[in-house]
């Protein structure tokens, strides 16, 4: 059986998918997909904690699912920009897990992580396999990319 290690960047996801669906990303539907192909050994979603109880309640289904669910202090700068940014903290998580597993899935559109998943191709030599919003997933991402999955269908929560 294949080890899948899968990753979400919650907040690419969230505004990418609401962007050009106007709806929410399926999780649930992304983590039933996924095991589809193999045992999930390990899965982490990041996210921007706010504080605000309808996101820690989002933040418990994403643990329900089986996610271990990563938190950053949402920063609002003097200049009225916001800072929350996880690309660090998954690219190390995605070099630690590609020993350890045959595959990696990362759920995100943002192409800074198209030299990782080249890296891991080449130095582990994992499957790495993007979900992302098509048309706002960076090309080097998806040509970076074992396999690219749009996301669209079944995973989208549409009220």
């Amino acid at each position: 059986m294949k080890k899948i290690a899968l990753f979400a960047d919650v907040q690419n996801l969230y505004y990418t998918v609401r962007q050009a669906h106007g709806c929410h990303f399926n999780y649930a539907a992304l983590w039933a997909e996924v095991s589809a192909e193999g045992t999930i050994v390990e899965a982490v979603a990041y996210a921007i904690d706010r504080g605000d109880p309808k996101q820690r309640q989002f933040q418990q289904i994403l643990r329900n699912l089986g996610f271990d669910v990563r938190l950053k202090p949402y920063i609002q700068r003097s200049d009225g920009s916001a800072k929350g940014d996880w690309d660090v903290g998954i690219t190390l998580d995605v070099v630690d897990a590609a020993s350890r597993v045959d595959q990696v899935v990362l759920a995100s559109g943002d192409g800074d992580f198209d030299l990782l998943l080249q890296r891991v191709i080449e130095r582990h030599g994992v499957e790495a396999v993007v979900y992302g919003v098509q048309g706002l997933t960076a090309m080097s991402l998806v040509r970076a990319a074992s396999r690219y999955v749009p996301v669209e269908g079944r995973l989208l929560l549409r009220n």
